[in-house]
Formats: structure tokens, C-alpha cells, sequence
């Protein structure tokens, strides 16, 4: 049952009533806690509630992630996604009493008793009891994918509501912080911060020193450019103050908002030293819910370099600034707060009626991580972009293979979220950039999407996902054109398109020894999942050349398709199941591309092949779920999901999720969910906090009534993308070891002294050629070999006459380098390129005359390499012209 009016009606019918905002927002609350309660049941009471690994608390981009990792939210200090310190902190006082709601300090406040918590697809809801009250702590993050402008915003509401549980009258006051952690890469760099008023709004900002916007790019970092806030409206009247988290939180517990603002701490100072707070009164609390919030939010300024070209984060399109974000959240609350109890009870209960309370449970906890491991910016045009990042697999961004699991929570929720991650891929595939018949894998290493990285990017032919990446992004546009009920988008891609189906025409059915999505795996000959998938590919071109009219294309690619399947049957065939590859008697694997075939209609296996995968899955299936296939008790909780519906039938889809729903409870790891685990032990094998569990939303695609109803939400009707930008013209200034013999100084032992200054001797240090590193590092030009974990280097230059306006470095490093130019840092990035990648420099980095350049590199894993340059940035109507400069010690 639901109110005659949608939720976010009911909004000005509050105000043309007259209610004050106070009772808005408890009318708001009741009508929350109705919606959700009558579209989900209760937990019954012999029945566990469901424990996530992890629980979402402020989940919105790769950086801006935050995280409790414990049963009670005041059990441990909250996280990044990462597992690295991020601390927030919540606290009630009840009539002078203080309560710890979050964060684990200081003991000396006791925490309240937790009755449980809810993790909802746009809202976590944790239940607190003592003190002769109940208390509602609730993340609401508006991540409504109706509207992409709403959905971008980062911005979390930390709403406290308290009721009295004893029929007295209680004096009630909140304290919110959040530690500067959520503004650096690690603790120890430091920050500034200021206070900050907008009409509506005040309270606290705060951000690095250092301010290197999109200087770093890798996985296993946190943003430190950009700001945090962390305010309040103004009707709460809340008291905002910087100090140690120690001082505010006991100062709070002591006596109250006016405590906390005795403490005024000196900047610059270490992240992990400051907390931002704000703290306010609720009043005189009864049996009626009354509630406060603070709000946080976080302006990265720029969000993703895309062709060398930043980009601002999508919310900004309009020219909004951090107060315009703010002042947007605060007047939109109470209406933003229904939107997301709609959406939240709407979604749970088609999951629910999908696959019961344990799919539903699984599905809000994929719904907030899916989301929060991407990010929307704006292109030239205004439109949106997203892109994804392989978070704790490579740290590359807008992967082909991460994505097509990802998908289905796109699709599901209409045409402008998924054209959002298909435009930036497919105008790079069909630039001249890339140079081979097949979909490429990436765009390069998150936040900068300047061409791909994996498996020797644009150079190396034969180490890339041929099959894989083509298949993908036929399938994909498949069901936008199956969703749209045209192929107008298709036919902006359609050379590329048709390219690919070529390709898998000739290579698709029995593959050689290729790598698929689950690389971890190692390479596969005669793979037969693999071999599905160019199956499922052809056919769903083929049902696009049907579309738009081609029907001698369409026949010719849907008897290939038909006559592919009657191969693969046979070949695969092992009795009672399928086998791994061709090649391979009494092996097996999940097929879970095959999904594609029902989901899109393109009635190309017969009913009996998914059906005699479902009985030996059941079979063969482990405590905590279905392996991969028979080389590992290993899976991946996306592919399971999609197993799972091969049949379409409600009881084998029961049966292969509920292992996946016990594995989560069990699951000793408590981070984000995983997608690669071991189902025997359910511990994590590797992968965190990855969007591919956008896959869990595949079921409701079968249903096109449900698929249709959220696709048609779609606010935002996108269209009109600008080009992909273009790389600027450069001319070589300083050349790279590519381009000419450089000679360095270096050294592999950790030098004494300010090795990066520009009066440093290096006398005792080695000479040799550039570049440095290994021989198997793809793209490199090594003269020096370097196999060691660190390698510092050093070089003079010298530069001619005037500096030209605008410069930028000329940058090959794999893995982390800090760049210094006359003792100045002018880069400190991590992660790899993969290929020489350009960053622009104020023009005052260097000057005319000598200059010397100082580098440390840091080495981890697989390939190591590290060279640089300095270019000249041209007029776009000049032609570059390389200089013959040659750098010298």
C-alpha cells in the first residue's frame, strides 16, 4: 500500500499547508518508515538479520567512500574502502549524558546499545536504544539514477532522529566529525581549513595543502585535492569547530555544542591530527521522532582527465560552485529524503518479489557499491560521462570487461545512465588512436582515462581480451537497442561495431590461447564460456541489423550465430554438463554468458543447455556458493547471480543465491563485498568494493514490465555528446629517453640529504642512459636496467631564450613518482601509465638557462619504468616540430 500522492508530491502539499519544516521532516520520517515497512517485511525473530561484510555510510566515487567494517558502528574507527582510516564520528546527549553512536573513541564516552542496522539502496539505517530513548542514525546519500544531476551530487545527509521511550521528556543535542583523512591520500599530509556560511547553510571546510588536482593516478589511493564539508542548515543553529577529535568529542560529552568551540587549531597541520565538527540542539525530545542533520559533502573541483582534458564533476555543469551544492542539499532536503524512501521501497520490493528478502538484502548492498565506484563528469557539451574504475583489481578506468557485468544496473535504470559509460569507450575505439580490429579494455588508470594501459595498451597486439572486449560491447548495445526499441545509438558506432562482429565472425567460435574477464585465471584455449559469448555477440548484431532494416546482414548473422551453437553443443558436450573448454573432457564452468541469449530474446540455445547446467551446478555447488569452474573453489559473486537465472526459474535461482547471501554473513574479511572469493571457506580471494556487482540487478531484466517501468524514469534524456577531447600539439622541449641518449645520474640506495634539491651533489651517485627498467615492461625504451624496488635519477637541462606559455611533462613512470624541477615538487603521482603520458606545468616550473630535473620511482609489482621529458604546448593551428635539444648532467 502507498499514499494516494507519489512521495515527492506530497512536498508542496506540505508547504501550501503551512507545516513547519520541523514537522515536515517528522512527517517525512513516519512516511518513510510506512513506505519502507510495507513494501519489505520484518525480519522475523528466529531469522538473523543480515550482516554485510561491510556497511555503506557515505558512498559516492571512488574517493569519496566511507565505510564501517564491524557488526557495531561504534566498534571501530570508519574506513575508506581501501581499508584505510577515514574517521567520522557520531554522539547524542541525552539530558547531559553522551552516547557514542559512531567511532570508536574516546572509551570514555559510553556507546549506545545497537539494535540493528539496514543497509537500503539509497539509505543505511542504524537503531539505537538507551537513556530512556531510541535513536535513528541514517546515511541518506540521494543516489537517484532518474536524475544523473541528483545522483552526482556528493552530498550524504546524516540525519538524527530521537524519540523518547518512557513516556518522559528528554534534552537532546547531535555532534557530527569527520576527519581530515577524507581529504588526503594518508594521514600525515597536511591540510587547511576555514569556516564557511551560504545563505541556507554553514560550518566547515577543509582540504590538502598541497592541492595537486588529478596529480595522482593508481588503485590503492585516496583523493588529496579538492574539499570536505561538513555543515549544517541554518535553522539548526549548530555550532561548527576544527580540533582533535580527542578534545571536540569529550569537550561535546562534557557540556554540549558551546564546548566544542573553545578549541582553535593552528594550519597548516597532519590530516589525522583535525577533525571537522558540528554539533546542535534537538530540544525537548517526547514520544513524537525529532531529528537534525548534518550534512557532508566533498567538491573535487576536477573529477577525471579524459585525453589529457579535465573534467568537471557532472553536478558543476551549470557553473555551480561548493555553495551552490550545499545551499541545493539543505533547501531540498525534506523532499530528497522521500524520493530516496520511494525509490528504496519501490526497489526492495521488486527484488523481494524477484528473489526474495535475501536477493533484495544482496542487491541494496550491490545497488550503493556500484554507484560509488564510478564517476560522473560533464563533457564540453554538458553531457554526462561515467566512468568506472577497477577498484582493488588494476585501478584501470572505463574497463570493457568491468563494465559489461556492471551494466545491468544501468540498464535497468534507463537510456542516459548507460549511453553515460558507453560515449568516452566507444570515441576512443573509433578514434585513431586505437589501431586494432577489436574493442579495446580500458582508457588507462583511474582518474585518467588518456588511452589504454592493459597488456601493452596501444602497441601490443596479441596480449589483450580480443573476443572478450568485442563480445561485450556487441551484447551491450544489443540491449540499449533492445531497450530503446531502436538502434539510433548504434549506428553513431556502427563501423566499429561491425568491425567487431567480423572479428569474432573469424575468431569467436573455438578461440585460441586468449585471456577472458577472468584473467586472474591465466590464458585459455578452446574456452567454452568465452566461446558463448561471440555467440551471443553475433547474435545480438545480427538482431541490430534486423532493427534497422538490413536483412540480408541479419540472416547472415544469425544463421552464423545458429550454426555456431550447433558446434558448440556437440564440442562442449560431457554428459551431463558442459565442459570448460573443447579440448577438455570431465571439466566444467559456469556459463554465464549465455544469459544474454534469453535476456535479449535471440533464441539461439536450446532451452535444454541452460537447464543441464542448472541440475550439475545444484550438484556440484559449495557451502558458500558455485565455483567458477572446476580449476578453483574460487568464484565471482557477479557471474553466480547470472548463473543463476540461466533457467529462469525462480526455485534454481533461490538456490544458487542463498549460498552467495551466506557467504556475505559469514565472510571473516569485513570490507566492502567482494566479487572473488573462495566457496568452501568464504574467505576473500582478492577484489574490493568493484562495480561489476552492478551484475546483481540482471534478474530484473527479465522481466520487461519492471525493466521498462524504471528505464522510463529516466529524468535527464541525454543526448548531443561533445567529441572526445583531443590532446594538445606538443613540441619536444627537453627530450625523453625515446627521443634521444639522456644521460642521468642515479642511484637504487636511498640517497642522504635533500636529494631533490637543485645545489644536491650526486657525485657518488651512477651514470648511465635512459630510460630505466626492465626489458618485459611494455612501451618501454630501456638503456638502464632497473629491477630494484626504488631508483632515484637526476639530470641538468638547459632551455633557450623565452619559456614558452604553456609546458607540460613528458612522463613514462611505473609504478609511483614524485617529479621535483629546481627543488620543486611539480608531481607526485601513483599507479603507472603504461606509455609516456603528458602532464601540463605552470610555465614558471622552469626557467631559461639551467634547470635540473630530480625523480624518485617506486616499484611493487609486474613492469617498472620511469623516463620524462618536457613539451611545449602549441597553438591548435601549429604543427609540432621536434627540437633537437639534447639533456645532459
Amino acid at each position: 500500500m502507498k499514499p494516494s500522492l507519489p512521495l515527492p508530491a506530497l512536498v508542496p502539499v506540505f508547504r501550501s499547508m503551512n507545516i513547519c519544516r520541523p514537522m515536515m521532516r517528522c512527517l517525512v520520517a513516519l512516511l518513510s518508515v510506512f513506505l519502507l515497512s510495507s513494501a519489505t517485511s520484518a525480519t522475523s525473530a528466529e531469522e538473523p538479520a543480515f550482516r554485510p561484510p561491510a556497511v555503506p555510510l557515505v558512498a559516492h566515487d571512488p574517493y569519496f567512500s566511507v565505510w564501517s567494517q564491524a557488526d557495531e558502528l561504534w566498534a571501530t574507527k570508519t574506513t575508506h574502502w581501501t581499508g584505510k582510516t577515514q574517521r567520522m564520528a557520531a554522539i547524542v546527549r541525552v539530558d547531559g549524558h553522551a552516547y557514542r553512536l559512531m567511532g570508536s573513541g574516546p572509551q570514555t564516552i559510553a556507546a549506545m546499545k545497537q539494535v540493528s542496522v539496514e543497509v537500503l539502496p539509497t539509505r543505511t539505517i542504524y537503531h539505537f536504544a538507551g537513556g530512556g530513548v531510541k535513536v535513528r542514525l541514517i546515511f541518506t546519500t540521494p543516489a537517484l539514477p532518474m536524475n544523473i544531476e541528483i545522483l552526482s551530487r556528493p552530498t550524504t545527509y546524516v540525519n538524527c532522529e530521537v524519540t523518547a521511550t518512557d513516556e518522559k521528556t528528554h534534552e537532546v543535542e547531535f555532534y557530527f566529525d569527520a576527519g581530515g583523512e577524507l581529504a588526503t591520500n594518508v594521514g600525515e599530509q597536511e591540510v587547511t581549513g576555514e569556516a564557511v556560511a551560504m545563505s541556507n547553510a554553514a560550518g566547515l571546510k577543509l582540504g590538502s595543502v598541497s592541492q595537486q588536482v588529478l596529480g595522482k593516478s593508481g588503485d590503492d589511493l585516496r583523493i588529496d585535492w579538492g574539499y570536505l564539508y561538513v555543515t549544517a542548515p541554518r535553522t539548526a543553529q549548530a555550532t561548527a569547530a576544527f580540533g582533535t577529535a580527542a578534545t571536540l568529542r569529550d569537550g561535546f560529552s562534557q557540556a554540549g555544542p558551546a564546548a566544542i568551540a573553545e578549541e582553535i587549531p593552528e594550519f597548516p597541520i597532519a590530516a589525522d591530527r583535525i577533525v571537522a565538527a558540528v554539533a546542535m540542539s534537538l530540544g525537548s525530545v517526547a514520544n513524537e521522532p525529532v531529528s537534525r542533520y548534518a550534512l557532508i559533502a566533498y567538491d573535487d573541483l576536477y573529477s577525471i582527465e579524459f585525453m589529457t582534458k579535465h573534467l568537471r564533476p557532472y553536478w558543476r555543469k551549470d557553473g555551480w560552485e561548493a555553495s551552490d551544492l550545499i545551499e541545493a542539499a539543505v533547501n531540498e532536503h525534506d523532499e530528497l529524503e522521500i524520493r530516496c524512501a520511494e525509490l528504496d521501497a519501490e526497489l526492495m520490493s521488486d527484488l523481494k518479489a524477484a528473489g526474495g528478502q535475501e536477493y533484495a538484502d544482496i542487491g541494496a548492498l550491490a545497488y550503493r557499491q556500484c554507484f560509488a565506484a564510478g564517476k560522473f563528469v560533464a563533457d564540453a557539451n554538458g553531457q554526462p560521462l561515467q566512468f568506472s574504475k577497477e577498484n582493488h583489481s588494476n585501478g584501470c578506468i572505463a574497463t570493457s570487461d568491468v563494465f559489461y557485468p556492471m551494466m545491468p544496473q544501468f540498464f535497468l535504470f534507463g537510456p542516459s545512465l548507460t549511453k553515460s559509460v558507453l560515449v568516452p569507450f566507444m570515441d576512443y575505439a573509433a578514434s585513431e588512436r586505437w589501431p586494432f580490429p577489436f574493442a579495446p579494455h580500458d582508457l588507462g588508470t583511474y582518474p585518467k582515462a588518456n588511452g589504454q594501459v592493459y597488456g601493452g595498451g596501444e602497441t601490443n597486439e596479441t596480449n589483450q581480451m580480443q573476443v572478450e572486449e568485442s563480445g561485450n560491447m556487441l551484447i551491450l548495445f544489443g540491449a540499449l537497442a533492445k531497450m530503446e526499441g531502436n538502434t539510433d545509438f548504434a549506428e553513431i558506432y556502427w563501423d566499429e561495431l561491425t568491425e567487431w562482429a567480423v572479428y569474432l565472425e573469424n575468431k569467436g567460435y573455438d578461440l585460441d590461447n586468449q585471456l577472458s574477464t577472468d584473467d586472474f585465471s591465466g590464458h585459455l584455449a578452446h574456452n567454452v564460456n568465452l566461446s558463448a559469448k561471440a555467440i551471443c555477440g553475433l547474435g545480438s548484431y545480427a538482431m541490430m541489423c534486423d532493427m534497422r532494416g538490413d536483412a540480408d546482414s541479419a540472416k547472415k548473422y544469425s544463421d552464423l550465430a545458429q550454426s555456431m551453437v550447433d558446434e558448440w553443443m556437440m564440442a562442449a558436450d560431457d554428459g551431463d554438463h558442459y565442459r570448460l573448454a573443447f579440448d577438455r573432457s570431465g571439466t566444467w564452468s559456469q556459463k554465464y554468458n549465455l544469459v544474454w541469449d534469453r535476456v535479449l530474446g535471440l533464441d539461439l540455445f536450446p532451452a535444454e543447455v541452460a537447464e543441464t547446467e542448472m541440475k550439475y551446478y545444484q550438484k556440484i555447488q559449495n557451502k558458500y556458493g558455485l565455483p567458477l569452474d572446476n580449476r578453483s573453489d574460487y568464484t565471482k559473486l557477479d557471474w553466480i547471480l547470472w548463473s543463476a537465472t540461466l533457467t529462469n526459474d525462480r526455485d534454481d535461482f533461490l538456490a544458487l543465491i542463498g549460498p552467495v547471501h551466506d557467504f556475505l554473513n559469514a565472510t571473516p574479511q569485513r570490507s566492502p563485498m567482494t566479487d572473488w572469493y573462495f566457496t568452501s571457506t568464504a574467505k576473500k580471494r582478492g577484489f574490493t568494493a568493484r562495480p561489476v556487482v552492478g551484475g546483481v540487478f540482471l534478474k530484473l531484466l527479465y522481466d520487461s514490465a519492471v525493466w521498462s517501468k524504471y528505464a522510463a524514469m529516466d529524468e535527464t534524456q541525454s543526448s548531443d555528446w561533445a567529441p572526445m577531447p583531443r590532446p594538445p600539439k606538443t613540441r619536444t622541449l627537453v627530450p625523453t629517453s625515446a627521443d634521444a641518449k639522456v644521460q642521468w645520474k642515479y642511484t637504487f640506495a636511498r640517497p642522504e640529504g635533500t636529494w631533490q634539491a637543485e645545489d644536491y651533489s650526486a657525485d657518488g651517485w651512477e651514470e648511465g642512459l635512459g630510460g630505466f627498467g626492465t626489458d618485459e615492461t611494455p612501451g618501454a625504451t630501456v638503456a638502464t636496467t632497473w629491477n630494484s624496488a626504488d631508483i632515484w635519477i637526476r639530470r641538468s637541462f638547459k632551455i633557450e631564450g623565452q619559456i614558452p606559455e604553456s609546458i607540460g611533462l613528458r612522463l613514462y613512470h611505473d609504478e609511483d613518482a614524485e617529479v621535483f624541477i629546481n627543488g620543486e615538487l611539480v608531481a607526485d603521482l601513483g599507479g603507472y601509465t603504461g606509455d609516456y603520458q603528458f602532464f601540463e606545468l605552470p610555465s614558471s616550473a622552469v626557467r631559461s638557462g639551467e634547470n635540473v630535473m630530480a625523480i624518485h620511482c617506486h616499484q611493487t609489482t609486474g613492469g617498472q619504468y620511469i623516463d620524462a621529458g618536457i613539451d611545449e604546448i602549441l597553438p591548435e593551428s601549429a604543427d609540432p616540430e621536434p627540437s633537437s635539444d639534447e639533456g645532459k648532467d
